[in-house]
């Protein structure tokens, strides 16, 4: 434990539980629920409302082998492709085997697919796919109705939530296992300011990180909470250098920041063409699925157009579609592009790539259990090892599906018995733990606009390492280490707090990043324009020490060590 903790008012209430799932996506209601389908007394903490998580944004889908000739090993065969050497087979075989009938749970929940005039299961391609295997709702929607199918399942079932709350920390005991969690809720419902909820299991389900960079598809509230939860608890974070530019987001200009609109890859399996200023299809001769290559191929294919021609975008012409098929397969975003003064029906859609999604996170094995005895997580927050260095379109979704129900029969199997979380300590102790000096909210901007000028879609030794001693001289300043005379006096707070997160997960990520001298799935070291395979197929485990200094380790092969050392 590094005892090191983001300085907070002490909890004013508290309450029991046995598991505290934190995040209402697709992983944190999908193990919320199992859980109390197993008898276990559970809490689900969100950071907005219920349906308000990251899920209800995923347009195209949801990736199993449902169709008819396609098999678990075809899905694996891509996803192992995708991640480029540092998918952990046995996670990946995991996810494909299980995801078809964790599919078909979710559609038992209440989820409703669309489906063909036969009433099968209609399903499309996307980037990296060799079959139609994405189940999809409401043409562009899939997100949506899956979180309103759980979110009702959730209601139905009288789970207890405490929406609005931001978590803080993790609570021990005197062994350090899990007690449960810090949070703070936001003036709504029936728990106000710092409060506790108390339990032997926690799930990490925050979803992502996205806010780090100043243009991304992720909602405001992706701040990378829960990776830097884990990482002031003394979790493991891995793969945290890869994170996935999707290649197709509108472009709303060079200055645009905060969420952006994404134009799902479901465009392009429709058959949608990437075309420069002048009309040319550069995708094709690049890779043998053309614009239908992994989502890193086709980001750096862009990114490259776009230098070669000087231009701060290029288009995905879908015009060939026609109106009926706009409004009928693409009705979100085509409403998105209208909203924004372009009509894809008549006119190409502008389009550069953005933050999207987050490959690593939280070291897990495949029980969802953490370096930390009772911390799980699932969904994008975790690393299960199942991405590798870049996801697979729409395996995101089936992830969150399949190891939060692995996490739920983990717990109920287990069913710890409650512990007393010990008090944290009010100063900073002499190893450097204790509570975090909090940034001036007004930081954020700046950690957002460093890491998207040295840590984006290019990167390269110079840029990492200006951005790492900008985001440290950020750190310092708020330490107080910088010669100004002490500590800045911030008021602990939502926006304070949400900062902190940004600059820690933002510091790790750059480190990792440095650490890997290549270029490998969506790691795009423009000075090491080579993938490395003797030495670079390897992950890369980060800590936090207690002086805050993020440690990177390498593994010794591309396979991850037992989170436990008795396994």
């Amino acid at each position: 434990m590094t005892g090191i903790r983001l300085t907070a008012p002490a909890p004013g209430w508290a309450i029991d539980a046995d598991v505290v799932v934190v995040g209402s996506g697709v992983a944190g209601l999908t193990a919320a629920l199992r859980c109390a389908a197993a008898g276990l007394d559970t809490v689900v903490v969100t950071k907005a409302r219920l349906d308000d998580g990251s899920t209800r944004w995923a347009q195209g889908g949801i990736a199993a082998a449902l169709g008819e000739g396609d098999t678990p090993e075809q899905h694996l065969d891509d996803t192992l492709v995708a991640g480029a050497g540092l998918c952990d087979e046995e996670a990946v075989r995991t996810l494909v085997t299980e995801g078809p009938d964790a599919v078909r749970r979710l559609i038992e929940t209440g989820a409703h697919f669309d489906t063909t005039d036969g009433g099968a299961i209609a399903l499309t391609r996307e980037g990296g796919h060799h079959r139609r295997r994405i189940a999809h709702a409401g043409g562009d929607a899939t997100g949506a109705e899956i979180s309103r199918a759980l979110v009702e399942a959730v209601r139905a079932a009288a789970l207890h939530t405490i929406e609005n709350a931001l978590v803080l920390d993790l609570l021990t005991d005197a062994e350090g296992r899990t007690a449960g969690v810090s949070l703070h809720v936001m003036g709504e419902g029936q728990h106000d300011g710092v409060g506790a909820v108390r339990a032997p299991s926690v799930v990490l389900a925050t979803g992502g990180m996205g806010q780090v960079f100043s243009a991304t598809t992720n909602p405001s509230v992706s701040t990378g909470d829960g990776v830097a939860l884990a990482l002031r608890a003394g979790a493991e974070v891995s793969d945290l250098e890869f994170v996935q530019f999707h290649p197709t987001v509108l472009f709303l200009g060079a200055d645009s920041e905060g969420q952006q609109p994404l134009v799902s890859e479901a465009v392009r399996g429709e058959g949608a063409h990437l075309v420069d200023g002048d009309g040319v299809r550069f995708m094709v001769g690049q890779h043998e699925l053309a614009e239908l290559a992994p989502r890193d191929i086709v980001a750096k294919g862009i990114t490259r157009r776009m230098h070669e021609k000087g231009a701060e975008h290029m288009y995905l012409d879908a015009r060939h579609f026609g109106a009926a098929m706009w409004e009928q397969r693409f009705p979100t975003i085509l409403a998105a592009c209208r909203a924004h003064g372009i009509d894809p029906v008549t006119e190409p859609v502008p389009v550069a790539p953005a933050a999207h999604y987050a490959s690593g996170g939280v070291r897990t094995d495949l029980r969802g259990r953490t370096t930390v005895p009772g911390l799980y997580a699932c969904g994008e927050v975790a690393c299960t090892g199942v991405h590798g260095a870049n996801r697979l379109a729409s395996n995101s979704l089936l992830e969150g599906l399949v190891f939060a129900e692995r996490i739920a029969a983990d717990i109920a199997e287990t069913r710890p018995s409650r512990t007393e979380p010990v008090a944290a300590p009010d100063g900073a102790s002499p190893d450097g733990g204790g509570p975090v000096a909090l940034p001036a909210p007004e930081a954020r901007t700046a950690i957002q606009r460093t890491m998207s000028r040295g840590a984006g879609v290019l990167r390269s030794a110079a840029s990492l390492a200006a951005a790492a001693e900008e985001l440290e001289a950020l750190h310092r300043e708020a330490a107080g280490a910088d010669g100004t005379g002490g500590p800045k006096a911030v008021v602990p707070g939502v926006d304070a707090w949400e900062v902190a997160n940004l600059l820690l997960v933002s510091r790790v990520l750059v480190a990792a990043a440095r650490d890997r001298e290549e270029t490998r799935g969506c790691h795009w070291r423009e000075d090491r324009p080579d993938r490395d395979d003797a030495h670079g197929r390897r992950h890369l485990v980060v800590r936090l020490a207690p002086d805050r200094t993020p440690v990177v380790h390498r593994t010794e092969t591309a396979a991850f060590p037992p989170v436990r050392p008795s396994d």
